[in-house]
């Protein structure tokens, strides 16, 4: 916790770190973004995204679905640790040490920030050993190549490198529900590999809250 002796030395009380108009600057002549720190940011066209999902599917078939989902994962790392450092930096205090809400708002606002849409927690299956992470607006989703079930596996990977360095377990990640198939949100479910597994094939066929009985072993 930020301590009010802390704020007293450093004459200021700090506010969003990632808040979008402090954080991302732009140099227009130059043609170049960087984030408060003067790290080089860079913006995905649209069109490229989804030339990557259409020259994945077509170079890949199925396999696109891993090969996006380890570029998430490798993705979510790098994220993770730019996001630890900045915010332990910034507000002085180390990841492990900020309340949860804290830790939310800044990560919330990083999510926006990005270009990734909005993100929330879900904790109501934490005493069963599963996340779930919902997001809205989607860029991933929008664009994806249309599937019988959900499409965001390159978000999946972040999500899944993200969470197991904050929590030092090696957590998989599976998405239930897709913008894309018309839901009202993407929906995320973090946990060990061998007691998701049985949603890999659930997906496609059962609701959100059917995978999550089915996994907590709820009637």
């Amino acid at each position: 916790m930020i301590s009010v002796a802390d704020l007293l030395v450093n004459d200021r009380i700090p506010g969003s770190y990632f808040a979008t108009d402090a954080y991302v600057r732009s140099d227009l002549e130059m043609g170049l973004l960087e984030n408060r720190q003067g790290d080089r940011l860079i913006a995905l066209p649209e069109t490229l995204i989804q030339a990557i999902y259409s020259g994945l599917d077509k170079e890949t078939g199925q396999a696109s679905r891993l090969v996006l989902f380890n570029c998430g994962r490798w993705w979510g790392k790098n994220f993770y640790a730019r996001f630890c450092a900045e915010v332990t930096d910034y507000y002085g205090t180390p990841l492990s040490n900020m309340a949860m809400v804290e830790f939310m708002q800044a990560l919330q606002q990083c999510w926006i920030t990005h270009g990734w849409g909005k993100v929330d927690l879900d904790q109501s299956h934490q005493h069963r050993g599963f996340l779930v992470v919902k997001g809205w607006n989607s860029v991933f989703a929008r664009l994806a190549l249309k599937h019988e079930q959900p499409v965001c596996y390159l978000e999946a990977g972040i999500l899944a490198a993200f969470f197991s360095q904050l929590t030092g377990k090696d957590l998989h990640c599976i998405q239930t529900t897709c913008e894309s198939m018309g839901a009202d949100c993407n929906r995320f479910v973090l946990g060990l590999a061998k007691r998701l597994e049985p949603a890999e094939t659930m997906v496609t066929n059962l609701a959100h809250d059917a995978i999550m009985q089915a996994l907590c072993g709820e009637n």
